[in-house]
């Protein structure tokens, strides 16, 4: 009998460490730990470490990074339950973003990226968020534990981090795990690239830009 209970109890084990993951949220950091709550239970993991299908890759601050699958998911505290087999919940229904040109015709808006504020410029021509290294440590984005790459500019090419973005967020619209390219330059602002616009429709008319939410 207690070798049967035993051999239930390993059984229960291992599909309680080998399951997959169904969704994900951040409820506390503690040095190189943190607290995931995964499919509603919660699990304290150190960087590194796996819970079903879930690894912890980085802590910082309020936020952290995990991956599943192979995919890089940011989380910050008090953030929305990520949906590893969708989308993610709880992003605003809000979906119509209106901004106005400048005199140059540029379209700048403020917003803000995990919680904290930013000055953004639309730019169709940038595959993702633009981010300077100063502007993303300031923000506290563990950049360095993303993906290396190189990016093609008018000195020629540079070493640059991809990272997912917890949440961005423009007027009443904000959007979770949106790819960011983090670049060794000084910027006065944050590029609004593809990453964040292509999840719009988007429509001109004279010096008015309207984003359109998609859903």
């Amino acid at each position: 009998m207690q070798r049967r209970i035993a051999a239930v109890g390993a059984s229960l084990l291992l599909a309680l460490t080998t399951g997959h993951a169904q969704t994900v949220s951040l409820g506390g950091t503690f040095g190189d730990k943190a607290l995931l709550v995964i499919d509603g239970a919660p699990r304290t993991l150190a960087v590194g470490a796996q819970a079903n299908d879930v690894r912890l890759v980085s802590v910082q601050g309020a936020g952290a990074v995990v991956e599943v699958k192979g995919k890089r998911i940011a989380l910050t505290l008090g953030g929305a339950q990520v949906n590893l087999g969708g989308s993610a919940p709880a992003e605003s229904r809000s979906g119509q973003i209106v901004l106005t040109a400048d005199s140059a015709g540029h379209f700048f808006t403020n917003g803000t990226i995990n919680g904290k504020t930013v000055r953004f410029l639309v730019d169709t021509g940038a595959t993702n968020i633009g981010i300077g290294q100063a502007e993303a440590d300031r923000l506290g984005i563990d950049y360095r534990a993303g993906r290396r790459g190189f990016s093609g500019t008018a000195n020629g090419a540079v070493a640059v981090y991809m990272v997912p973005i917890g949440s961005v967020r423009v007027g009443d619209v904000q959007l979770y795990n949106v790819e960011a390219t983090v670049l060794p330059a000084t910027m006065t602002h944050v590029l609004l690239g593809n990453s964040f616009l292509t999840r719009f429709q988007m429509r001109r008319e004279n010096d008015k830009l309207t984003l359109e939410r998609r859903f």
